[in-house]
Formats: structure tokens, sequence, C-alpha cells
């Protein structure tokens, strides 16, 4: 699917877009149901030595998104939707769990297990997969859709991306940020995320606010602090991006031999939130 689709380089990064073939009416919510059935397929059906839970995706109209407001907490490096596809109306954002055998074997290792970070590798790919076979089945409706891959960094220094998939997951009421600084879902927060954004407009539901994270929510927990090998986690709630990416490299030389990327994962592992929304859990 690669090979189909058009690479644009912005800041650094590719875009990945299909030049559209066809025109014919859809229907807003056949988009997500479209869309929403491809994901479930390629999850479902990955040819991966990863296994996985139910994929999770959320559908917002981008009127409702305040993406100037990520200029101000993630960087002015942040794009915007108009850079990435002019006049794009929807965003999705998705979110693959890992099975719970790969969260285990994370959290039992003392660096990241090699479980994890092939994870991490298949993951990647199978989000690029499921966003070019989306692009592909849109632009047969005339539709155009555009994705950036899972893992994109444009600013060096502050080691923050141009494109947060996390955030987008936000915005859409996929999940809410935890105090280990992952999106918490419910279906927890230990996978990988992917997003897309769409030249049509979707029937959207007002996005709903939900806390997932047990501190957020009635001060208890922090549990992420004493995850994390490096402290990089502050009681605080300061964030040391630098001593997180040391070790994210530490670990990728361990499996040099094996050319897997370097990953963590520790404070996604081992947390009432790991595999659930913590509160959802905590309420019943």
């Amino acid at each position: 699917m690669r090979s189909q689709a058009n690479a644009l380089i912005h800041n650094g990064f590719s875009i990945y877009m299909l030049p559209v073939l066809t025109l014919f009416h859809m229907k807003k919510h056949s988009i997500e149901k479209l869309v929403s059935f491809i994901i479930e397929k390629e999850v479902s059906n990955a040819q991966s030595v990863t296994q996985y839970r139910n994929p999770l995706i959320c559908f917002t109209e981008l009127n409702n998104c305040d993406f100037f407001h990520l200029r101000e907490t993630v960087g002015k490096h942040h794009l915007l939707p108009d850079d990435l596809l002019p006049g794009a109306q929807s965003l999705a954002a998705f979110f693959i769990p890992f099975a719970k055998q790969v969260v285990n074997a994370n959290y039992k290792s003392e660096f990241a297990s090699k479980e994890w970070v092939l994870a991490y590798t298949e993951t990647n790919a199978l989000i690029n997969q499921i966003c070019e076979k989306v692009m592909a089945a849109l632009s047969q409706s005339g539709i155009e859709a555009v994705f950036i891959e899972p893992s994109n960094r444009s600013d060096r220094k502050k080691l923050t991306a141009g494109w947060s998939h996390k955030s987008m997951a936000k915005l859409t009421g996929l999940g809410s940020f935890g105090f280990n600084r992952l999106i918490i879902t419910d279906a927890g927060c230990a996978g990988r995320f992917g997003s897309m954004l769409f030249r049509a407009k979707i029937d959207s539901k007002p996005v709903e606010s939900k806390e997932r994270c047990l501190y957020f929510y009635n001060g208890s927990c922090k549990l992420c602090i004493k995850r994390c090998p490096v402290n990089a986690l502050e009681e605080d709630g300061r964030f040391d991006r630098e001593a997180c990416y040391q070790r994210i490299k530490q670990t990728g030389a361990l499996f040099s031999d094996l050319q897997l990327p370097g990953a963590c994962g520790k404070c996604s592992v081992g947390l009432p939130c790991s595999l659930n929304s913590s509160v959802k859990t905590t309420i019943k």
C-alpha cells in the first residue's frame, strides 16, 4: 500500500495521502462505519507476533476541537489540520491495546521486554497499514484523508511531536490524560494510537469529557511515579523528558542485534489503568 500513497514532507516528517480516484455520495454515518470496519478487521487479522485486544475508535468534527490550545501545551511547532489537509472537516482517533500477556511481560522485566519493544514496532507498522487502507477506501468515494506516522518528533530539543496522536485521542473523547502523561482509555493506556483527518463531515456527537486517571479523579494512586525507572515523573507534576528519552535510547541499545527501536513503557504497565479505565474499575 505504501507505494500508492503520496508522501509529502512537512517540517521533517511524512504526511501520507492518496489522490482521489472517483466520486460518489457517501452518507456521513457511512464514513464512520467504513473506517471502524477497516480498523477492526486489520487488528483482528494482523499478521504479527504481537497480539491485541479490541481497538477503540472515536470521531469528531474539527469545529469541536481547540487546536490552537495544542500550540500552547505541546508547542508552536504543533501542526494544525489545514497544515496537513486544507479544508479538513473531521478527525478520527483510534487505540490499539496490547494483549494482556504483552503488558505483563513488560511489567516483569527490568528493562523493556522484547515483547513490548516488538509490539511497539509491529503496531506502528499496523497503524500505517490501517491508515493507508482507509485512505484507499475513502478515495473511491472522492473523500480525501491524511495521516502522519505514529512516531513523529519535530522538536528535537523539547522532544515533542509535530502531530500528537495522544492529543487527537483526547480531542475526540477517546481518552483522557493521566498523571503518567499517557492517554487512558476505557481499555487502559498500554497500546498505541493513530489518527486521521478527513475532508468530509460526519455525524458528530458532543465530545464526552470523562476522567479516567485516579489521581485526577480523587487525588489517589500516582503509582506510575514508582513505575518509572529513571524518576522522570515527579510528584509535583513535572516531567523530565530528557531522562525518559535517554532510557528509551538505552533500551534500544539492548536490542540492537534485533534492529528494534528503543521503547520503555514502564509507566503504562502494572497500574490500575494499564488495561482499563482505573476510574471505571473503582466505581464498579
